[in-house]
C-alpha cells in the first residue's frame, strides 16, 4: 500500500461560441508563476492552433494548479 502524489497545471479557455476548453498539463514546474501561466496562455490563444466544437480559443477563462493524494488501502493479494 503506498501513497502517490499527482499535480497538473490546467488551463481553461473561453471559445467563441462561448464554449470552454481545458488544456491539462502534467508536473508544472515547482516555481511557475501566474505571470508565466498567463503569459502561455497568451501565447495559446494568439496562435490559434486549436480549434473545438464551439469555434477557437477567444479568452482566459481560469488557471488551476490541482494537486492530488491518493492513499492505497488495498493490494489483491499475488497468487
Amino acid at each position: 500500500m503506498a501513497t502517490t502524489n499527482k499535480k497538473v497545471l490546467r488551463m481553461n479557455f473561453n471559445t467563441a461560441m462561448g464554449g470552454v476548453m481545458s488544456l491539462t498539463l502534467p508536473d508544472p514546474k515547482e516555481a511557475v508563476t501566474a505571470v508565466e501561466i498567463e503569459g502561455v496562455m497568451d501565447q495559446i490563444i494568439a496562435g490559434d492552433i486549436f480549434l473545438t466544437a464551439t469555434g477557437a480559443l477567444t479568452s482566459k477563462r481560469d488557471a488551476k494548479i490541482i494537486n492530488t493524494v491518493t492513499d492505497d488501502l488495498y493490494d489483491q493479494p499475488a497468487v
